[in-house]
């Protein structure tokens, strides 16, 4: 009996994923790779003021920096080298609040491989393992644009 094929086209680490982070809004938001297995992507976030909207609670629009993270950061090691991803839409359903001083994990998962698109999606957890965001990105494989 044969060895599945791996998830992933490209060498990753968590440590190398997370050295390219400083400087960039998943690193200026603390977004931090923590697992890198043959099923997807795992992350966690701390929730401060750089999270929150004014009732104190982790801002949607957060959830979906992090989960377009995750989404394209799959996306790209799934993919031949070479080639480019673009997220081409990304939907997200908040079910429960998040306070402020809380960590999220999030596990990124695929639905979908292809050629050509690839679709993932984001389980974002409280601290106490409730649901609190799922979100789906879909994503174009693409050759990256001439120089010229």
């Amino acid at each position: 009996m044969s060895e599945p094929a791996s998830l992933w086209r490209r060498p990753a680490t968590p440590d190398a994923i997370n050295a390219r982070m400083p400087g960039t809004t998943p690193g200026l938001l603390g977004i931090r790779i923590t697992a890198v297995t043959e099923a997807g992507l795992e992350a966690e976030m701390p929730v401060d003021e750089r999270h929150i909207q004014p009732a104190g609670i982790l801002h949607g629009g957060v959830s979906v920096v992090l989960s377009e993270t995750l989404g394209s950061l799959a996306a790209t090691c799934a993919s031949p080298p070479g080639q480019m991803v673009v997220g081409l839409e990304v939907n997200a359903n908040h079910l429960a609040v998040v306070p402020k001083g809380q960590v999220v994990t999030a596990t990124c998962r695929p639905l979908h491989v292809g050629r050509s698109t690839q679709v993932w999606q984001t389980e974002i957890r409280r601290a106490d393992g409730k649901l609190a965001c799922v979100s789906r990105l879909t994503a174009a494989v693409m050759d990256p644009p001439s120089k010229g």
